[in-house]
C-alpha cells in the first residue's frame, strides 16, 4: 500500500479532495488541509483548481472563520451561505460514509 507524495514529501493534494458540486456555471473542490483531523477546507474552483472561492479554518477548535477569495467576497449573502452549505455537506460527507461503512456495526 502506497500513498501518493509530491516531490518535497508532502501528500498530493488530489488525495486531500473531499469531493465537488456545481451550480449552473461551475464546478467546485472541497479540498481538506489535511489527512487526518484536518483544521481546515479550501473551496476551488476554476480550469486549473487554483481560483480560491473560501477557506473554512477552525474546524478543530470549532471556532469557525470563513475567509473569501478576492473575487468571491463581493458575492450576495445568499450566494454566499449556498456555498458554505454545498461546501460543508461535501466536506462531511467522506466523514459520514467512512462512519457507515464501519465493519460489525450492523
Amino acid at each position: 500500500m502506497s500513498s501518493r507524495h509530491t516531490a518535497v514529501g508532502c501528500p498530493d493534494p488530489d488525495a486531500l479532495n473531499r469531493g465537488t458540486f456545481s451550480d449552473q456555471y461551475r464546478d467546485y473542490t472541497v479540498r481538506a488541509s489535511g489527512p487526518v483531523a484536518p483544521d481546515s477546507f479550501q473551496v476551488l474552483t476554476g480550469p486549473r483548481g487554483d481560483d480560491v472561492v473560501l477557506v473554512v479554518s477552525g474546524l478543530g477548535s470549532g471556532d469557525l472563520k470563513a475567509t473569501w477569495g478576492a473575487f468571491w467576497r463581493g458575492l450576495k449573502p445568499q450566494s454566499k451561505i449556498w456555498l458554505e452549505e454545498q461546501a460543508f455537506r461535501v466536506f462531511y460527507r467522506g466523514d459520514l460514509a467512512a462512519a457507515r461503512a464501519v465493519p460489525g456495526d450492523d
